[in-house]
């Protein structure tokens, strides 16, 4: 049975771009051949076992020649696979998907088009340059910057006299002989003009000029391609639409060592405020089984007049073996509930569970002194919770009453890329790398190797709090800032007011 292929659009640079429809194939797709212009965080919405296949091109330096790509998706599709051809901007706008449709018609293969955001538009829109406008533009056109014969010419005459907006695709080597062409075919050298590099991406860039003096800006800024050429007078309007460059952390490069399963949240705020979150999971989350002692506890969960929760990782773990087990939350209704700080809080909510303390401050001496003026001799305490914690906690609390410590889960290291952070380190492309815990410290020296540290040194490290914080110290390295208040809102708190 033959499969299908989708020629999918990815739009320009933001990942969050795609179409609702080019995002839901992708999350079923067999097989992603996909381009160097897509942006990698989309290839983390797809399934584990989905085979990746990069063909990206460069100017005269190409992965996979044309022809062999066409082969490659109707073999594929042939084999029964569902293919995704995963290309930056759309896929019919100078990205070859009308060859790739029409090999995939001769072989009799079932294929499906996903229109995406061009850049050539989407590209304008977060430069802050609008295609038309209707004091400036009436028209636009989108025109290749490289034939592919070099032995033919535009209709540079007919190109000249236009009066829309003109936007050039892959025109960077090209772009001397553009703004020549056009000033010999009449168009004014005054003309507005803007080249843009990486649109749409954190590290955008936009040079402004005319067609006279556009290219000697260029050469000046060392530009390379990728980047969009526009002719025409909506540049002037960029002062005032240019909203994605004036993004708080719009340019800033931020690791996020968290484990990949928590760190949504921390990419999600700084993608939102126009920064580039760059991932890099220092440790994995992995649950203790089997677990004798845990499943004891919650079947004698009666015994118990308090249960504290010091993590996210802690609640998910426990209340998914709370109703594997047959039980629910009404298992819990003669106990109080403790959460070390809002977001464990919240986590409990989603369980239908709304905890009854939760201290100023999230750490463990916190804990602690809230518990000192409530708990009783006779009281019992469960707290269930990671392998690697602190003592402090446990220890403190058994000068008073009983407490059952139940060791659920353990963290393990990370697959953080450590080829690809060096060579950002190396190029300073780093401003800020954030720890949450102590073990994401621990594990980030781990992986990039104690020999590293040099390199790291003047980077600016953001801490979640006192513990994390020592931990940095520990290693001879400097906290540049620690967050006031001992959250994820707290570290981007810290980075904004920097």
């Amino acid at each position: 049975m033959k499969g299908k292929v989708y020629l999918v659009g990815a739009g320009p640079g933001d990942f969050e771009l795609i179409t609702l429809k080019g995002l839901k194939v992708l999350q079923k797709a067999d097989v992603v051949v996909y381009d160097r212009l897509v942006n990698k965080k989309l290839l983390k919405e797809l399934e584990k076992d989905c085979e990746l296949i990069y063909v990206g091109k460069k100017a005269n330096k190409h992965t996979m020649k044309q022809e062999n790509i066409n082969k490659l998706l109707a073999d594929k599709a042939i084999e029964g696979k569902i293919v995704v051809r995963l290309k930056g901007g759309d896929p019919y706008v100078f990205g070859r998907g009308g060859e790739e449709g029409e090999f995939l018609y001769k072989k009799g293969i079932d294929f499906e088009v996903i229109p995406g955001i061009t850049s050539a538009i989407g590209g304008l829109a977060y430069s802050g340059i609008p295609i038309t406008h209707r004091d400036y533009a009436s028209s636009f056109h989108v025109i290749t910057g490289h034939l592919k014969d070099d032995s033919k010419e535009l209709n540079w005459k007919a190109i000249s006299n236009l009066q829309g907006t003109l936007v050039f695709l892959m025109g960077m080597s090209n772009l001397k002989k553009i703004t020549k062409k056009l000033i010999e075919n009449g168009k004014d050298k005054c003309t507005s003009v803007a080249v843009i590099n990486w649109a749409a991406n954190p590290n955008q860039k936009v040079v402004i000029g005319n067609l006279e003096n556009i290219y000697e800006k260029v050469q000046k800024e060392n530009i390379k391609p990728p980047a969009l050429i526009v002719v025409g007078e909506v540049v002037k309007l960029r002062e005032k639409l240019n909203f994605y460059e004036k993004k708080p952390l719009f340019g800033k490069n931020i690791v996020v060592t968290r484990a990949r399963a928590q760190s949504s949240s921390l990419i999600k705020k700084i993608n939102e405020l126009g920064g580039n979150p760059i991932e890099f999971p220092t440790i994995k989350i992995k649950e203790i089984v089997p677990n004798n002692e845990f499943v004891e506890a919650i079947n004698e969960l009666r015994k118990y007049n308090y249960i504290i929760f010091t993590s996210v990782n802690g609640v998910k773990i426990f209340f998914n073996k709370l109703f594997d087990l047959g039980f629910d939350t009404r298992s819990l209704g003669h106990c109080k509930i403790v959460a070390i700080g809002p977001a464990t809080a919240k986590s409990l909510i989603k369980w239908g569970v709304k905890a009854d303390i939760i201290p100023e401050k999230y750490v463990g001496e916190e804990i602690y002194k809230e518990l000192a003026k409530v708990i009783r001799t006779g009281d019992s305490v469960l707290i269930p919770r990671s392998k690697d914690a602190r003592s402090y906690l446990v220890d403190s609390l058994k000068k008073i009453c009983h407490v059952k410590e139940i060791k659920t889960y353990k963290t393990v290291l990370g697959n953080g890329d450590k080829k690809e952070l060096l060579e950002l380190l190396d190029l300073g492309k780093i401003d800020y790398i954030t720890f949450t815990s102590s073990s994401t410290v621990k594990n980030f020296i781990d992986i990039i190797g104690k020999d590293n540290i040099v390199k790291i040194k003047d980077v600016k490290f953001i801490s979640i709090g006192p513990i994390t914080s020592k931990t940095i110290k520990d290693y001879g390295l400097k906290v540049y800032k620690q967050a006031k208040e001992y959250t994820i809102d707290g570290i981007i708190d810290c980075i904004l007011k920097d």
